[in-house]
C-alpha cells in the first residue's frame, strides 16, 4: 500500500525527566500557583509537586538557556540560543504565549530580568558585544540597547527602588546602568582596595543603591552606588552561582554544594550543606536557588531539583532528576514492565518507571554508556560502552555478570536475540560480534562486511538472521550466529522482531527527497498500529505510517528536544514512546493516542502555533495535491523584482549629472485626467466603495477614486512604482495601498483630500501583496512578497511596527482580520491556511487541520462568519471550506474553478470565481440564493465600454449602495444591480504589454494595440470609454491612422500587418513579408499615398496604398527599427534603430541619404516621434532608456516616456545634455508610447507592464496645480549659487572631531614622564637628620593665611559663547529674566540682573546646538546636542538641571541642529555626518520615529512650523525642502523657484515662519526668500548685505527678527526687526566697533532683542531706544594660550590667537579691557608688583605694557618664531622669554624700555613650553616639547645637572607639567594625549592640570607617585591650553583651546 498520507494517531508529551543545570543559573522558581517553573531542552516546564504533573510550553525552536519570572509570579520570560534567537513571555497557568521579542540578539539570550513593576524586561545577548536590551515587552518594542561588556555577562538585575537603574555583572566586572530616553549608560563598579578585581557571577539589588554580588572566590561583595564598600569573606567555599532576593532576605547557592540564607541586611541566618545530606554526593554544585517562606528550591549542575524545608534542612527532597552533562544515546525498554532504562556519557545507568514518572534505580559505571539492551525476560541488561567494551548486569540487584572488551571503538548498538540466547554487539569499528548468553557470553561469530560504523541492529523473529545499518548507508543481512552474509534474494520472507533501522524500502518515506543519510538517528516501528516513530538531528520526533514506501511521506511532527534526538523506542505495551536528547540529555515520555481512542475528533495539536514551528510539509492528511490552476500558477511565480529600484535613483543620478549648464524646462504642464485600466490580473480584493459612494481601485502606480455619477476620476499619485494591494478603512474614508520596491512603501491616504496620512516602510522587501485594517481601524496588517512572506502589524498612525512574523514559505494571497477579536487574523495562500494570534511583538499561528474532509488546497479568498471561530475560505478547486477554530468542518462546491473573491454581508456571502459567475449565499453556505453570470447580454446601455468576453474571471467583489461591484481579470469594473442588469464602468487592456498607440488626425479618439491580441478604439472626450474592440490573431506593437482617419494600419508581432476600416475594424488588406515583429507603421501625409512599415528585421518596407504593392525597401540599418517619421512632402523618412542610429531614407525607393545638420534643421517633418538627433539630445536621462517621444503641432513641446515610468515634458528643440524638464509619475515601469491628441489639448500615454492608457490634460503656464509634480532634476546646478561667503564656506567644510580622537595640541615628541627611567645618583645622600631640612619646593606667598588644601573645584563662571559655527543657540528663559546659551561642553544659564551663572554639565564633548521647548506644558525644557561618534541629545529641565531623556543617535560626528514641535512632544535633529540625516524623536519615550539620510551637503537648520507637529522645513547648502511627517515616515517637496524674478536655488542659512503657510528663508547672498507652501512667491532683495545667518519668529505678534553679516552703516545694521510679511523693517546698530558685524543668533523677548555674534559676544538691544548692552564677552575664534593672574587683585589676563589680550575682573565677572595686537598672542605674565604685563606673540615679538594705561612700555623682536612663555623674575629685574627656537632669552628691565638681552639658555632639547623662576631669581626651570625638564642658571643660562642642587631650589611658581614632583599627573591613557598645562597653588599643596581630553584635574602636590589619585572636572572641549590659580587660591582659571572659553572654578 503506497499511502503517503500522515498517520491518524498522535503523540502527546506526558513527562520530561531532566532539568538544565549546566551552563545556566537562576532558572528555577516557584509560581503563584505554588508550582515550579524551569526548563529543559527547548521546553518550559511547569511542575506541580503535589499532584506530580507537568505542563509544557513549546514556543521555542532551540535550547532555552535563560528564564526570568514576572513579579506577579504567573508570567515568565524565557530566552533561547540560535542564529536568530527570540524571547518568549508566557503564562504559567494557561501555557499561552503572551509576547514574542525578536530581532535584537544573535547567538543567544543569556540573561533575562523583569523590573519591579513588571512593565519592562531586560535581556543580555551572547553576541561578541554582549548586547544589553530593554524591552517594553507587552508591545514587543525595544526601548534601549547598548553594548554590555567585552566579555560574558552572567547576571542582570533592576534596582527595585529606582525605576531606571540596573546592575549587571560578569567576567571581571560589575556595571551600574542608568536608562534615560533611549540611552543605557553604564558606569563600572570601582573595586578599589576593598576587594580583588574578579569575576562576579550573580547579584541582587536592595534599597539605597546597595548591591550584593557573589564572586568567583566565594566572597560576597557589597556595593553602595559604584563603590565596593565591604566584603563578606568566604560566604561559600568557591564560586557563588546563584543569589535570590525575596521578602525574607537573600539566599545564595554555590559550587561548594551549600546554600546560605541571609536576612535583609545580609546577616547570616543559616547554612545548608547538601553534600552532607543523605542524597548528597561529592561534587554537588548548586546552580539555582529560590526561597519562598519556609521552602527552598535548589537546582544542581547535575540536573537535579531539590526542595528543602527550613525546619528539616538535613532532609532535602529530590523532586526531579535527569542525566547530567554528556551526551545521552542509550535507551531500551523492559520487555514485560512499564520501565525504561537509559545510559549516558555521565557514566550512569538509570531505570525509570513509566507509570509513576519516577527514577527507580541508578547505577554508576566506570565508562560512558552508549547503548543498552534488555534480554527477553528482562532479567539481564547489556551495556555497550564508549571504550569498545560491553558489560552485562543482573537487573535484580544491578550486579555485574560479565565485562568483555574486544573492540577499541564505541559500542553504538547491541541487542539480545528474541529468545535471549545470543547478544549481537555492533561497534564503531564496523564489526558485529555475536556472543552466546548461555556460555558466559562466549564469542560465537562475527559479521565483518560493513565499511563503516554500525548504527542499528535488528533480529528476525526466529533468531536466525540479523540486519545491520551502517554509517555509509549500507544495509546488510547476516545468518546467525556464524555471521555469513545473505544475498538479497534470501532475505525476502524474513519477519523481523523489531524494526529500528533507518534503511530499507519499508522506511523509504522517512527520508526527504534530498537528505543526508545521517539526519535520522533512530526509528522504531509499532507493527500493531502500523506506525513508525523517528528521531532526527533537527530535534524532531515524527510519526509516519509503517511501512512507508514512497519518499517524502507525510508525517506528524513534535518539537521539544532542542538538538539531536538520539534514540526513540516504543514501550512494551505500546502505550508510550520514549525519546532521548543528545545534547539536552533529557528523557521525554510521550503518550501514544491511537486512532480509535479519540472518537474521530482530532485533538488540537499542541505542537502548532508556536513561534515558527514550521511543521514540515505535513498539515494535511491527504496526499497527492491536485493540479494547480494555471492563473494561480502564473501568479505565484510573478516576479516583482526590478533591475533598479526608483528609491535608488537620486543617489545614482547625483553621481552622473554633475554641474552642467542645462536648458530650461517648459512653462506649461500636464494634469492626469483619466486612466483606462484596472489591475485585476494578479491582484484581488482591490476594489471598494468609499463613504461617499465613489469607487476606489488601482492601476499602475495610481490610486484611482472614481465618481460613478460624473464618470470622473481623481488620483492619488504618491507611489513611485506598481501598486499591488489596496484595502479600505472600516469607515471607508481612508485607503491603504502597497507597492513594489526594494523597501516597498505602504501609503495610507484620505479619499477626499488625497493626502497621505501615513507612510510605512522598513520591514518588507520586494513588494506588499496584501493589506487589511483591523476592525477598529487602528492597526494595519501587511504581507510582503519576500522569501518568507513576512507579516507585519502596524500602528499606522504612529508608523510603528507592533509585530512581525514569517508568514509562510509560499505566497500568501489574503490576510483577513477577525471582526470580533482585534488580536486574531487568518491568512490563506498556496496550499495553506493559518490562524494567527498577535502576541506582544510577535505573531503565533495554528495551521488549519484538514482532517479527512478535504485535501490541502491552495486558497485564494477568505472571510469570517457570524462568530469569531467561523471562517470561510475559497479554494482553487471551486470549493468553499468552512472552518471552526482551526479545524475544517465542511466543504461546499461553489464554483467551477478557483473561488477568487469572497465578501461577507450582514446575512450571508457573495463569491466570485474564475467561471465568471457571482453567487449570493446564506450565512452558512447552505443555500445559493442567486447567481449572476457576467455576460454581454446583461450589460446596460449606459455602460462605459464593451465586455471583451462572456464570463470573465472575477478577482474582486464588494457590496454597497444596493449594488455588487465586481473587478475582473480582464481589467473591467462592473456594477451589478441586485435585480440583474450590469453596468461597465471602467476598463483597460488585459495582461501583456501595450506599445501601439495612435491618435485620430481629426477626431478626439485614439487606437491602442497590445500583446493581449486586441485592437481597441477609445473615446477621449468627457465620455472616456472604449467604443470598439477587435480580437487579433497575434499581439501587436504599433498602429497608425491614415491622414483622413478612415483607415487604421496595425503591425503585428509575427511580421504581418493589416489595414482595417477605422469605423468597423474590418480587414481591408493584410500583408506578411517579415518574420519579426512590426515595430512602427506610418502613412505619409499627402492623402496617405504611401505606408511605411518598420520591422525588427532591420528593414523599412514602403507600400503604395492605392495599388497595395510594396514599392521600396530601406536597407542599411544595423539593428531593429524603433521609430519612423515622414517629412511633410512624403519624400523623406527619418529612422531610429535599437543601436541609436539616426538614419534617413528617400521614398518611395528607399535609398539611404546622409543629411548634414543645417539641412536637417530645415526639413519639415509631418510627425516627430524620434528620440535621436541634435534637437533632442537633452531628453536623455542619466540611467534610463527613452522609449518614445511626441511633438506638438506648434513644435514647442516635446513629450517623452522612459523605462522608469516617467513622462517628461521638454522645450523643443532640446539641445545640450540633461535638459531640464517637468516630469510626472503614474505609470509604474516602462512608458512605451506617447502621442498628442488631434488638437494637442491632451497627451496620451501607454504603459508597458501596467497595460494602462492614461489621458493627460495640457495646462497653461502659471497654473499652480501642475507644479506639484515638478521637475526634480533642477536642483543641483552650480551656476545658480548666490555667491560665496567665507564663513559659510568654512562651516560647510568643518570636520567635527570627537575629543577622543583629537590629536595632541602641541607637537611633542619623546618618552612621556611616567615611562622615563630615573638615574639614581652615585653618591648616596646623607641621612636626613644630619643634613639641613630640604627647603620648601615652592615659595609660600601669603604666609599669613593658613595653609589650605583645595578639596574641590566648583564651576562658577564661564566667559565665552559658541557663535563661530552655531546658530540660534541663545534664548531667553523665565520671561527674559535669564538667558541660556552654550560654549564648549557646558550649557550656561545666566541671570541677567545678578550676573550669576549656573550650568548643565552632562555632555561629554562640545555642544553644537541648543533649543527651547516653546509649549507651556514643557516650560524650561531644553534640548542640546553634541559632537561624538555616537553623539547624544540631552533633553533636560533648565531649573532643576535634571536630565529627562538622553537620545543616542546615529548622527555619527555630531548633532548640528535641534528643534521641538508645536506640542513639544516631538524633537527634530539633523546630523553633521556625511549623510546629514534628519531624525524625528518622541523624546519622552526615547524612541526614534523616523529618519532620512542621503543629503550630500550640510543642512544648517530644521524647524517645525510653529503650529504643527507634522510639517517642518530644512535648509542648507543649495537645499530647501518642505517636509511632512506622515505616520512613521517623512515625505518632502523641494522648494520650487518657478519664474519669480531674482529667484534662484542657492544656499539657505535660516528659516522663519508666517501665517497662511508662509515660510521665509535667509540666503547666502543676503536675500530672504518668501515661500507659500513649497512655491517661491517673492524675494526680499538684500535684506542684509551679507549672508542672513539667523531668523526668529515671535509667536505672539508674528514679527520676524533677522541677523546677518553686514558692515555697520547709518541706515543698515546686522540685526533687523520686520513686520509679519517682511515688507518693512527697522535696523539696529550693535556698536561692537567692528568693521563687519556677523550675527549668528537672534531671539526676541519683552521689548528686547538678544543677539549672539560670531565673535562670541552676547548683546541685548532695546527695541524702543535701540540701545545695545553687551552681556557676555569672550575671545573670538582661535585658541587662548596665554593666561596669568594678577599677583594681588582678583584680576586675570588672557591672550589668544584672535590677536587680542583681555583683562577680566573676577569679582564682577566682566571684561575690563581688551587690546588688539595685530598678531596672535601666545603667552602673558604679570610683573610681581602687578604694574606691568608682558605678552609674547606668534611672530617672535614680545611687548611690555603698563597695566594702568595699557600703553606700550617697550617691545622687542629677537626671534622670528612664536614666543611660548614669558616670566618676570620675582625681584622684578629680569624678563625671561621662551620661544619655539628652543631658547630662553633674559632681558634686563632695570635698564629701561630698550630691553637689552643680557643672556640666554641654550642646549634646550626641544621647544620651550613653560618657564618658572626660582624664588631667589638665580635659577629658571624650563619644560620642553621633548618631555624634558631642565634647570638653568640665571642669567648665564648654564645647565644645572647636580640633583643635590636642584633638590634644594625653592621655586617662585610652578607651571611645569614635567619633573619628578608632578610625574603623577600623567594619566594611563596618555599615549593618545598630553597633559598640556599645570599650576601649583600658592599654598603649595595642590596642583591643577589641563589636558588634551579637555579635563581639568586636581591633585595633591607634590605628586610623585605614578598615576596619582585625583578629581576630574568636565566642561571644556578638547584641549585645555592653560590653567592658573588666582592670587589667593580662591579661584582656578582654565583656558580652552578649541572652545575659546575661559572657565572660572571656585576652590573649596
Amino acid at each position: 500500500m503506497a499511502d503517503k498520507t500522515a498517520p491518524r494517531c498522535q503523540l502527546r508529551l506526558e513527562w520530561i525527566h531532566g532539568y538544565r543545570g549546566h551552563q545556566c543559573r537562576n532558572n528555577l522558581y516557584y509560581t503563584a500557583g505554588k508550582e515550579i517553573v524551569y526548563f529543559v531542552a527547548g521546553v518550559g516546564v511547569v511542575y506541580n509537586t503535589r499532584e506530580h504533573t507537568q505542563k509544557f510550553y513549546l514556543g521555542h525552536n532551540d535550547d532555552i538557556i535563560s528564564l526570568a519570572i514576572h513579579p506577579d509570579k504567573i508570567q515568565v520570560a524565557t530566552g533561547q540560543v540560535g542564529k536568530e534567537p527570540y524571547i518568549c513571555v508566557w503564562d504559567t497557568y494557561a501555557m499561552q504565549t503572551v509576547s514574542i521579542l525578536r530581532d535584537v540578539h544573535t547567538h543567544g539570550v543569556a540573561c533575562l530580568t523583569f523590573d519591579s513593576d513588571g512593565q519592562r524586561l531586560a535581556s543580555v545577548g551572547l553576541d561578541a558585544r554582549n548586547t544589553v536590551c530593554v524591552w517594553d515587552w507587552k508591545k514587543g518594542r525595544v526601548l534601549a540597547t547598548a553594548s554590555g561588556h567585552s566579555d560574558r555577562v552572567f547576571d542582570l538585575a533592576w534596582d527595585p527602588f529606582q525605576a531606571n537603574r540596573m546592575v549587571s555583572c560578569g567576567v571581571k566586572h560589575i556595571k551600574f546602568w542608568t536608562l534615560c530616553g533611549n540611552a543605557l549608560t553604564p558606569r563600572r563598579g570601582i573595586f578599589g582596595k576593598t576587594g580583588d578585581l574578579q569575576t562576579i557571577l550573580c547579584l541582587s539589588t536592595a534599597k539605597d543603591e546597595v548591591t550584593y554580588s557573589g564572586a568567583l572566590n566565594g566572597d560576597i561583595y557589597v556595593w553602595r552606588g559604584l563603590s565596593l564598600t565591604h566584603t563578606v569573606q568566604a560566604a561559600h567555599g568557591s564560586g557563588i552561582f546563584s543569589m535570590h532576593a525575596c521578602e525574607e532576605g537573600f539566599a545564595t547557592g554555590g559550587r561548594d554544594g551549600c546554600v546560605r540564607l541571609w536576612d535583609s541586611d545580609f546577616k547570616p541566618i543559616t547554612k545548608i550543606d547538601l553534600r552532607e545530606t543523605e542524597q548528597g554526593y561529592k561534587g554537588l554544585s548548586v546552580r539555582s536557588v529560590c526561597w519562598k517562606a519556609d521552602r527552598i528550591l535548589l537546582g544542581t549542575q547535575d540536573s537535579e531539583i531539590f526542595e528543602v524545608m527550613v525546619r528539616e534542612r538535613d532532609k532535602p527532597v529530590l523532586l526531579m532528576q535527569g542525566h547530567s552533562e554528556g551526551e545521552l544515546w542509550a535507551l531500551d525498554l523492559h520487555p514485560k514492565q512499564p520501565v525504561a532504562v537509559t545510559g549516558s556519557d555521565d557514566r550512569s545507568v538509570r531505570l525509570w518507571s513509566l507509570a509513576e514518572h519516577t527514577l527507580l534505580a541508578r547505577c554508576n559505571m566506570e565508562e560512558a554508556v552508549r547503548s543498552l539492551s534488555f534480554n527477553n525476560d528482562g532479567s539481564q541488561l547489556a551495556l555497550g560502552m564508549k571504550d569498545g567494551s560491553f558489560t552485562v548486569l543482573r537487573v535484580r540487584d544491578m550486579t555485574e555478570v560479565v565485562h568483555i572488551r574486544d573492540r577499541k571503538e564505541a559500542i553504538h548498538e547491541l541487542k539480545f536475540s528474541p529468545d535471549g540466547s545470543f547478544l549481537a554487539v555492533g561497534s564503531n569499528d564496523g564489526l558485529v560480534d555475536v556472543y552466546a548468553a548461555g556460555q558466559r557470553f562466549k564469542k560465537v561469530g562475527e559479521g565483518t562486511r560493513s565499511s563503516s560504523f554500525i548504527t542499528h541492529l535488528d533480529w528476525s523473529r526466529d533468531c536466525r538472521f540479523l540486519q545491520t545499518n551502517d554509517g555509509a548507508g549500507d544495509r546488510l543481512f547476516y545468518r546467525m550466529p556464524a555471521g555469513k552474509l545473505l544475498s538479497k534474494e534470501e532475505v525476502k520472507g524474513i519477519h523481523w522482531m523489531t524494526w529500528t533501522g533507518t534503511l530499507g524500502s519499508e522506511v523509504n518515506g522517512i527520508w526527504p527527497k534530498y537528505a543526508d543519510v545521517t539526519d535520522i538517528n533512530s526509528v522504531d516501528a509499532n507493527y500493531s498500529s502500523a506506525v513508525l516513530v523517528t528521531g532526527d538531528s533537527g530535534g524532531l520526533v515524527k510519526l509516519y505510517r509503517f511501512p512507508c514506501l514512497k519518499k517524502a511521506a507525510k508525517f506528524k511532527k513534535y518539537i521539544g528536544h532542542s538538538a539531536h534526538v538520539t534514540n526513540v523506542r516504543w514501550s512494551h505495551d505500546l502505550q508510550w514512546v520514549l525519546s532521548t536528547g543528545g545534547a539536552d540529555h533529557a528523557l521525554f515520555q510521550w503518550r501514544f493516542l491511537p486512532e480509535g481512542c479519540m472518537n474521530g475528533v482530532l485533538e488540537p495539536l499542541l505542537q502548532e502555533g508556536y513561534a515558527d514551528s514550521n511543521s514540515g510539509e505535513s498539515d494535511s492528511d491527504v496526499s497527492d495535491v491536485p493540479e494547480l490552476d494555471s492563473d494561480i500558477e502564473l501568479e505565484a511565480q510573478t516576479n516583482y523584482q526590478r533591475q533598479v529600484y526608483k528609491e535608488d535613483l537620486p543617489q545614482l543620478k547625483k553621481k552622473l549629472v554633475g554641474s552642467l549648464k542645462r536648458q530650461k524646462a517648459p512653462e506649461e504642464g500636464l494634469r492626469l485626467q483619466f486612466v483606462h485600466g484596472y489591475r485585476g490580473c494578479d491582484c484581488r480584493n482591490n476594489l471598494f466603495y468609499t463613504q461617499t459612494g465613489d469607487i476606489v481601485y488601482h492601476v499602475a502606480a495610481v490610486g484611482v477614486v472614481y465618481n460613478r455619477q460624473q464618470h470622473a476620476q481623481r488620483f492619488y499619485l504618491g507611489h513611485d512604482d506598481d501598486i499591488i494591494s489596496l484595502t479600505v478603512h472600516p469607515l471607508k474614508d481612508l485607503v491603504a495601498t502597497g507597492q513594489v520596491g526594494r523597501d516597498p512603501a505602504i501609503h495610507v491616504w484620505d479619499v477626499q483630500t488625497l493626502k497621505c496620512l501615513s507612510l510605512l516602510k522598513g520591514h518588507h522587501q520586494r513588494g506588499v501583496c496584501a493589506l487589511e485594517f483591523t476592525v477598529d481601524g487602528k492597526s494595519l496588517v501587511s504581507v510582503a512578497i519576500d522569501d518568507c512572506h513576512s507579516i507585519v502589524v502596524w500602528d499606522w498612525r504612529k508608523g510603528e511596527r507592533l509585530a512581525k512574523a514569517k508568514g509562510h514559505k509560499d505566497k500568501i494571497f489574503v490576510v483577513k482580520s477577525n471582526p470580533f477579536r482585534l488580536d486574531k487574523m487568518v491568512t490563506v495562500g498556496i496550499k495553506h491556511i493559518k490562524f494567527w494570534q498577535h502576541t506582544g511583538g510577535g505573531l503565533t499561528f495554528k495551521r488549519g487541520i484538514f482532517g479527512t474532509l478535504g485535501r490541502q488546497e491552495t486558497m485564494m479568498s477568505v472571510c469570517y462568519g457570524r462568530s469569531e471561530e467561523l471562517v470561510f475560505s475559497g479554494a482553487t478547486n471551486g470549493d468553499v471550506f468552512i472552518w471552526r477554530d482551526t479545524t475544517l468542518v465542511k466543504s461546499i462546491k461553489a464554483h467551477d474553478g478557483p473561488v477568487f473573491a469572497m465578501c461577507s454581508l450582514d446575512k450571508g456571502f457573495v463569491t466570485g470565481g474564475k467561471d465568471g459567475i457571482v453567487e449570493l449565499w446564506d450565512e452558512m453556505f447552505e443555500r445559493c440564493l442567486k447567481t449572476y453570470a457576467i455576460k454581454r447580454a446583461s450589460l446596460f446601455a449606459s455602460s462605459k465600454g464593451l465586455l471583451l468576453e462572456d464570463n470573465p474571471s472575477i478577482r474582486a467583489i464588494t457590496l454597497g449602495h444596493g449594488h455588487i461591484l465586481v473587478g475582473t481579470k480582464n481589467g473591467e469594473i462592473l456594477e451589478i444591480d441586485k435585480s440583474g442588469p450590469m453596468t461597465l464602468l471602467v476598463q483597460g487592456h488585459l495582461e501583456g504589454e501595450v506599445w501601439g498607440l495612435a491618435a485620430h488626425p481629426l477626431l478626439p479618439i485614439c487606437a491602442t494595440v497590445s500583446d493581449d491580441k486586441t485592437l481597441r478604439i477609445w473615446e477621449l472626450s468627457t465620455n472616456h470609454r472604449m467604443v470598439a474592440v477587435r480580437k487579433l490573431k497575434k499581439g501587436g506593437r504599433c498602429c497608425a491612422f491614415s491622414p483622413d482617419g478612415k483607415a487604421l494600419a496595425v503591425g503585428l508581432n509575427d511580421g504581418s500587418f493589416l489595414v482595417v476600416n477605422a469605423d468597423t475594424l474590418e480587414d481591408m488588406v493584410t500583408f506578411h513579408h517579415r518574420k519579426e515583429a512590426i515595430s512602427d507603421i506610418r502613412f505619409s501625409q499627402d492623402a496617405g499615398k504611401y505606408l511605411a512599415v518598420a520591422s525588427h528585421d532591420t528593414f523599412v518596407d514602403i507600400y503604395n496604398v492605392l495599388t497595395s504593392k510594396r514599392v521600396g525597401i530601406c536597407k542599411g540599418a544595423s539593428s531593429y527599427i524603433t521609430h519612423i517619421d515622414w517629412d511633410s512632402r512624403g519624400k523623406l523618412l527619418q529612422v531610429n534603430t535599437g543601436t541609436k542610429e539616426h538614419l534617413f531614407f528617400e521614398a518611395p525607393r528607399g535609398r539611404k541619404q546622409s543629411i548634414n545638420l543645417t539641412e536637417f534643421e530645415k526639413v519639415e517633418w509631418a510627425s516627430w516621434s524620434s528620440v535621436l538627433g541634435p534637437t533632442c539630445e537633452g531628453i536623455w536621462p542619466t540611467l534610463s532608456f527613452v522609449n518614445c517621444s511626441s511633438l506638438t503641432k506648434d513644435r514647442k513641446l516635446l513629450a517623452t516616456g522612459d523605462d522608469f515610468g516617467f513622462l517628461k515634458l521638454f522645450s523643443y528643440p532640446s539641445r545640450g545634455q540633461f535638459a531640464k524638464c517637468k516630469k510626472y509619475v503614474a505609470h509604474s515601469a516602462n512608458v512605451t508610447n506617447v502621442r498628442w491628441s488631434n488638437d494637442d489639448s491632451a497627451l496620451l500615454s501607454v504603459g508597458g507592464p501596467d497595460a494602462a492608457l492614461m489621458i493627460w490634460a495640457r495646462e497653461p503656464a502659471g497654473h499652480k496645480e501642475s507644479k506639484v509634480v515638478d521637475s526634480e532634476e533642477s536642483d543641483d546646478d552650480a551656476d545658480e549659487d548666490g555667491g560665496y561667503d567665507s564663513d559659510v564656506a568654512r562651516e560647510k567644510a568643518v570636520d567635527y572631531v570627537t575629543k577622543i580622537y583629537s590629536a595632541s595640541i602641541r607637537n611633542m615628541s619623546g618618552t612621556k614622564p611616567p615611562l622615563q627611567t630615573k638615574e639614581v645618583p652615585v653618591e648616596e645622600r646623607l641621612p636626613v637628620s644630619r643634613a639641613a631640612p630640604l627647603p620648601e619646593k615652592l615659595q609660600r606667598n601669603n604666609v599669613t593665611r593658613k595653609k589650605k588644601v583645595v578639596e574641590e573645584l566648583v564651576l562658577e563662571h564661564v566667559f565665552g559663547y559658541r557663535g563661530f559655527d552655531c546658530r540660534n543657540n541663545l534664548h531667553y528663559l523665565n520671561d527674559g529674566a535669564d538667558i541660556i546659551f552654550h560654549t564648549a561642553a557646558a550649557v550656561v544659564l545666566q541671570n541677567l540682573s545678578a550676573g550669576t551663572q549656573s550650568f548643565y554639565l552632562e555632555h561629554t564633548d562640545d555642544i553644537l546646538c541648543l533649543t527651547i521647548n516653546q509649549h507651556p506644558k514643557f516650560q524650561n525644557i531644553i534640548a542640546t546636542g553634541q559632537i561624538g561618534l555616537a553623539p547624544s541629545i540631552h533633553v533636560w529641565d533648565a531649573l532643576s538641571k535634571q536630565t529627562l531623556s538622553v537620545l543616542r543617535c546615529a548622527h555619527a560626528k555630531g548633532v548640528g541642529y535641534l528643534n521641538f514641535s508645536a506640542t513639544g512632544k516631538l524633537l527634530l535633529s539633523v546630523g553633521v555626518e556625511p549623510e546629514h540625516t534628519i531624525t524625528v524623536w518622541r523624546w519622552q519615550e526615547g524612541t526614534k520615529v523616523t529618519s532620512v539620510g542621503n543629503h550630500g551637503d550640510r543642512i544648517f537648520v530644521v524647524e517645525f512650523r510653529p503650529d504643527s507637529d507634522s510639517q517642518f522645513v530644512s535648509v542648507g547648502i543649495k537645499h530647501i525642502k518642505f517636509w511632512t511627517l506622515v505616520g512613521g515616515s517623512l515625505m518632502y517637496k523641494k522648494g520650487v523657484i518657478g519664474s519669480v524674478e531674482d529667484g534662484r536655488m542657492q544656499t539657505m542659512l535660516s528659516v522663519a515662519f508666517g501665517a497662511n503657510n508662509l515660510t521665509f528663508t535667509g540666503a547666502i547672498n543676503g536675500d530672504v526668500y518668501v515661500w507659500r507652501e513649497h512655491f517661491l512667491v517673492r524675494v526680499v532683495a538684500k535684506a542684509h548685505s551679507g549672508p542672513v545667518f539667523t531668523m526668529y519668529t515671535t509667536l505672539r505678534d508674528g514679527l520676524i527678527v533677522t541677523g546677518g553679516k553686514e558692515r555697520p552703516t547709518k541706515e543698515g545694521g546686522a540685526v533687523k526687526l520686520w513686520d509679519q510679511e517682511m515688507k518693512r523693517c527697522r535696523a539696529f546698530q550693535l556698536e561692537t566697533g567692528q568693521t563687519v558685524e556677523n550675527v549668528r543668533s537672534v531671539c526676541r523677548g519683552k521689548g528686547k532683542i538678544l543677539v549672539g555674534t560670531k565673535d562670541g559676544e552676547i548683546i541685548e538691544v532695546g527695541e524702543k531706544n535701540a540701545a545695545s548692552n553687551t552681556m557676555i564677552n569672550g575671545h573670538t575664534h582661535g585658541r587662548i594660550w596665554g593666561l596669568a593672574s594678577h599677583p594681588t587683585k582678583d584680576l586675570f589676563i588672557s591672550a589668544s590667537d584672535d590677536g587680542t589680550i583681555r583683562i577680566w575682573d573676577l569679582s564682577d565677572k566682566k571684561l575690563l579691557s581688551k587690546v588688539s595686537l595685530g598678531h596672535p598672542a601666545k603667552c602673558a605674565a604679570y610683573s610681581p608688583n602687578g604694574e606691568m604685563v608682558a605678552i609674547g606673540t606668534e611672530n617672535g615679538e614680545f611687548i611690555v605694557l603698563l597695566v594702568n594705561s595699557l600703553t606700550v612700555w617697550g617691545k622687542k623682536r629677537d626671534r622670528s618664531v612664536a614666543i611660548q612663555d614669558v616670566r618676570f623674575s620675582p625681584d622684578n629685574r629680569l624678563l625671561a622669554v621662551g620661544s619655539l627656537d628652543s631658547a630662553v632669552d633674559f632681558y634686563d628691565l632695570t635698564l629701561g624700555p630698550s630691553l637689552n638681552r643680557i643672556g640666554y639658555c641654550k642646549d634646550i632639547p626641544g621647544f620651550v613650553i613653560q618657564v618658572d623662576f626660582s624664588a631667589d631669581a638665580r635659577y629658571i626651570q624650563v619644560s620642553t616639547g621633548s618631555y624634558v625638564r631642565q634647570v638653568h642658571e640665571v642669567p648665564s643660562g648654564k645647565v644645572v645637572t647636580e640633583p643635590s642642587v636642584i633638590e634644594r631650589i625653592t621655586w617662585a611658581t610652578w607651571t611645569s607639567v614635567l619633573g619628578d614632583e608632578v610625574v603623577g599627573v600623567w594619566p594611563r591613557n596618555m599615549d593618545t594625549a598630553d597633559v598640556t598645562c599645570a599650576c601649583v597653588s600658592h599654598a603649595g599643596l595642590n596642583v591643577v592640570t589641563g589636558d588634551d581630553f579637555g579635563l581639568v584635574k586636581l591633585f595633591d602636590f607634590p605628586c610623585s607617585e605614578r598615576y596619582a589619585k585625583h578629581k576630574r572636572y568636565f566642561g571644556h572641549s578638547a584641549h585645555v591650553t592653560n590653567i592658573r590659580f588666582t592670587c589667593d587660591d580662591k579661584y582656578v582659571i582654565s583656558a580652552g583651546g578649541s572652545d575659546c572659553s575661559l572657565f572660572v572654578w571656585r576652590c573649596q
